[in-house]
């Protein structure tokens, strides 16, 4: 281990992001390696949310709909997170949650391929969009297919002009593996399906080109990599070409052409305006907003670049647990394979994996056997990569995992 401390330094020292891990409130005495869960809170949203309680809300009352125009954030802030997926401005709207965009947009896309009756959607999709799929398909009458990304091709010769829309998710919340959008997307394509993309594990990881990969229309949550805070508002991408024939279920009066008419009958407003739905959560909104602060002054691709290097460097930190089959490994090796997480498997992942948060190492786990770990290269360093890898070291040769107080099973995992 100490070559690979010495080689941290070195790494730590010639990283050109390394200032940047300023700009993040990180506790001492911990290594934050769940990042791919809930990012890390930038510095500047406590005080732009204060600003906002006291000065906005408190002071301004109703008037900081105009006055502090909160009524423009979800379209304003849409156009920032448009700029990180690659989208040219007005295509991109914040509000809601992940699962309610999802379901929207899954809607809306289906009704573009109006006398289809097949939605592919994939089989490793986060069991919300399963769920969501299934409960759309119930609606509309249409039939499920569900694949793996890489069955892709299969299904759409098998099924051809009978699917309406094609359903899958960027990076595999349970593996990190990551699909190729653009190529995926052109095999939808082949047979005039619209294609609809989960980017929740792959926005703010790594540079999205969902513009020029012709992507139709695309939903994501923020609290992950871009670190807008727990239960962030998700945001819909929807291509200019769609946008006018964009019919979604839940047409709430904010989407209304005049919503102040309070018009009985609802009539979609133009462009993104009309993915409105209710009032938008301002507070979480505004933290959002300020937490996309960080990305203002980082290249993107850096970014992606370190936590690359961030995840090879763990992976040999550990490469003899992974020689001897202690550890499995899940995730591709290639990097044009994988996000920004690393999936390690272990038939004890949930006593090791809480015996490494007792330790200040925060990773987490999903059933039955695997363990997360996510890499952001905004404010990670390579000497806690080491550490990381070192404590998971003691924790398996220690066998301190099988101590009972790991092993009983809390409710959030």
């Amino acid at each position: 281990m100490s070559n690979l401390s010495a080689e941290a330094v070195r790494l730590d020292t010639a990283d050109p992001l390394a200032p940047v891990r300023d700009r993040f409130v990180l506790p001492d005495g911990v290594v934050y390696l769940d990042g791919n869960s809930l990012g890390a809170l930038p510095v500047g949203v406590a005080e732009r949310l204060e600003r906002a309680v006291r000065a906005e809300w408190g002071a301004h009352l109703i008037r900081a709909w105009e006055t502090d125009e909160w009524w423009c954030y979800p379209t304003r802030v849409g156009d920032r997170i448009g700029r990180l997926i690659g989208a040219a401005p007005g295509q991109t709207i914040v509000g809601e949650s992940t699962s309610v965009q999802f379901f929207n947009a899954l809607v809306a896309a289906a009704r573009l391929r109006p006398g289809r009756d097949v939605i592919v959607s994939d089989a490793t999709h986060f069991p919300t969009d399963r769920y969501l799929v299934a409960s759309a398909a119930r609606l509309l009458g249409l039939r499920v297919v569900e694949t793996r990304p890489n069955e892709l091709a299969e299904a759409v010769s098998r099924f051809g002009a009978s699917i309406a829309v094609v359903a899958l998710g960027a990076v595999d919340f349970r593996t990190g593996e990551l699909w190729d959008l653009g190529e995926l997307t052109r095999t939808a394509h082949a047979v005039d399906a619209i294609a609809l993309w989960d980017l929740c594990h792959a926005v703010g990881a790594l540079p999205l080109r969902v513009d020029a990969d012709a992507v139709d229309l695309a939903v994501g949550c923020t609290y992950k990599y871009l670190c807008g805070g727990p239960g962030a508002p998700a945001f819909l991408y929807v291509a200019q070409r769609h946008q006018p024939d964009f019919d979604q279920p839940l047409t709430g009066w904010l989407g209304h052409i005049a919503p102040f008419d309070l018009d009985p009958v609802y009539r979609p407003a133009a462009g993104m305006d009309r993915a409105r739905i209710g009032t938008p959560h301002m507070l979480s909104l505004i933290a959002l907003d300020a937490a996309l602060d960080v990305f203002d002054t980082v290249d993107l691709s850096a970014v992606r670049d370190k936590s690359l290097a961030l995840s090879a460097f763990f992976l040999r930190c550990v490469s003899d647990y992974l020689d001897t089959g202690i550890l499995r490994l899940t995730t591709p090796g290639s990097d044009a394979r994988r996000g920004n997480q690393l999936t390690l498997r272990h038939p004890q992942a949930y006593p090791i994996v809480t015996a490494l948060i007792e330790r200040g190492v925060i990773g987490d786990m999903r059933a039955p056997d695997i363990m997360r770990f996510g890499f952001n290269g905004l404010y990670l360093s390579f000497a806690e990569v080491r550490l990381a890898a070192a404590t998971l070291r003691e924790v398996i040769e220690s066998r301190s995992y099988l101590d009972p107080r790991f092993r009983t099973r809390r409710f959030i995992t």
